[in-house]
């Protein structure tokens, strides 16, 4: 099984396979859209288009998994991701990436990678405590924890890494290691 074996349906309804994707790094992403780490997307955006000359895909995929921070419908979240960010990058329709209604590409994703902590930051702590009351056990499972979690596929379609919501500082240099 490959990341390149997966269909998913885009923004707009239409179904689209990963292996268009082929040869290009890959950062699948679960989003929401009144989350703290929401500013995230001016961040993603802004490697976007820093590195998407040079192979760079960012994949948005909109979650109302963790606390109901991703309301309204497939059209509504791209209006207000496009307005608020402007962000550019393909944004696909909502999932699920946890539990029996999860997406295939996420459950291989979360069966293939380590939840490795949160860091050391404010945002840390609190997150933990927060996850801890929906999964006691979110230390030992893969399971997404919450929304920006990150996926870095490398040009083969390898999982090169997951970075949780916590992690930006790390990603660009991980980005520029896999062009």
């Amino acid at each position: 099984m490959s990341i390149y074996d997966f269909k998913v349906t885009a923004q707009d309804g239409h179904e689209v396979s990963l292996s268009d994707y082929k040869g290009k790094v890959l950062l699948i992403v679960n989003t929401a859209t009144g989350c703290g780490f929401t500013p995230q997307y001016t961040e993603l955006q802004e490697l976007y288009t820093e590195f998407k000359d040079k192979g760079l895909e960012i994949l948005d995929f909109p979650c109302n998994q963790f606390g109901n921070q991703a309301p309204g419908d497939n059209e509504e979240i791209h209006t207000f991701c496009t307005g608020r960010f402007g962000i550019t990058f393909p944004q696909f329709a909502k999932i699920d990436v946890n539990g029996e209604n999860a997406i295939e590409l996420y459950k291989y994703l979360t069966e293939n990678t380590k939840f490795e902590g949160f860091g050391i930051s404010p945002m840390s702590a609190l997150l933990s405590g927060v996850v801890k009351k929906m999964d006691k056990d979110y230390k030992n499972n893969g399971n997404i924890k919450w929304n920006f979690t990150k996926f870095l596929i490398d040009r083969e379609g390898n999982i090169v890494e997951r970075f949780e919501p916590t992690d930006m500082k790390n990603l660009k240099a991980k980005i520029e290691e896999c062009l």
